[in-house]
C-alpha cells in the first residue's frame, strides 16, 4: 500500500469511527444525562451545551472523513472498471454516506431549535414535558428517533468499509475480475499487473 492511500484510508476510518462513537455517545449518554438534571427547565439547555460543544469536533470528523473516502475512491476506480461487485458496493456507500449527512444535518437543525428554547420544561432531550411548547416538542420527537438512525447509518457504513476491504484481497480481486471479463481477454493484462501490485504492496 502506498502511503498515499495509507493517509487517505486512515483519514477515511478515523473520521468515521469519531463520526458514528461520538452520535452514539450522544443518544446513550448525553441525551440520558439530560434527563437526570432536576430541574425541568435546564434539561435542555444542559444537553444542547454538550451537543453545542461537540458539533465543531463532528464538524472536523465528517470533513476528515469525506477527503479520505473521496482519495480512496480516486485510488480505486481503475479496480471499480474491471472486479465485478465493487462498483455497486461503492454506490451503496456512497448512498448511505448521503444519507448519514442528510440525517446528520437534519438532526443539528432541530438541536438547534431546542438550543435556543431556551430554559423550557422537559422530561429529557427528546422526552417532552405536558408544558414543553408544541415546536420544540415536535423537534423532540424527530430527535428521538433520528439519535439512533445517525450510529446505525455510520455502523453500517463501518461495516461496509470492512466488506470492501475484504474485495481487495488478491483472491477475491482474482475472482471478481474473472466475473467481470465474460470472455474480454483483453482485460487479462490489466489483472496481472494489479495482482502483482497489490502482492508487492
Amino acid at each position: 500500500m502506498s502511503e498515499k492511500n495509507l493517509t487517505m484510508r486512515s483519514l477515511h476510518d478515523l473520521g468515521l469511527a469519531a463520526w458514528f462513537g461520538g452520535s452514539l455517545m450522544g443518544a446513550v449518554g448525553l441525551n440520558r444525562a439530560g434527563a437526570s438534571v432536576a430541574d425541568p427547565g435546564q434539561r435542555l439547555p444542559v444537553s444542547s451545551t454538550g451537543w453545542a460543544r461537540w458539533t465543531p469536533v463532528n464538524a472536523a470528523a465528517i470533513g476528515t472523513h469525506l477527503v479520505g473516502a473521496a482519495g480512496e475512491l480516486i485510488a480505486e476506480t481503475p479496480r471499480m472498471s474491471i472486479q465485478s461487485g465493487v462498483g455497486r458496493t461503492s454506490l451503496v456507500k456512497t448512498g448511505l454516506t448521503a444519507a448519514a449527512l442528510g440525517v446528520t444535518g437534519y438532526s443539528r437543525m432541530l438541536g438547534k431549535k431546542l438550543e435556543k428554547a431556551g430554559e423550557v420544561p422537559a422530561e429529557g432531550t427528546t422526552e417532552p414535558h405536558p408544558q414543553t411548547p408544541d415546536q420544540v416538542a415536535s423537534a423532540q420527537r424527530q430527535l428521538k428517533v433520528l439519535q439512533w438512525a445517525i450510529p446505525a447509518l455510520t455502523g453500517s457504513l463501518v461495516v461496509l468499509t470492512a466488506y470492501m476491504g475484504e474485495q481487495q484481497k488478491p483472491g477475491q480481486v482474482f475472482r471478481g475480475v474473472l466475473g467481470r471479463m465474460s470472455g474480454t481477454s483483453r482485460k487479462a493484462p490489466m489483472l496481472l499487473g494489479m495482482l502483482a501490485a497489490r502482492r508487492r504492496g
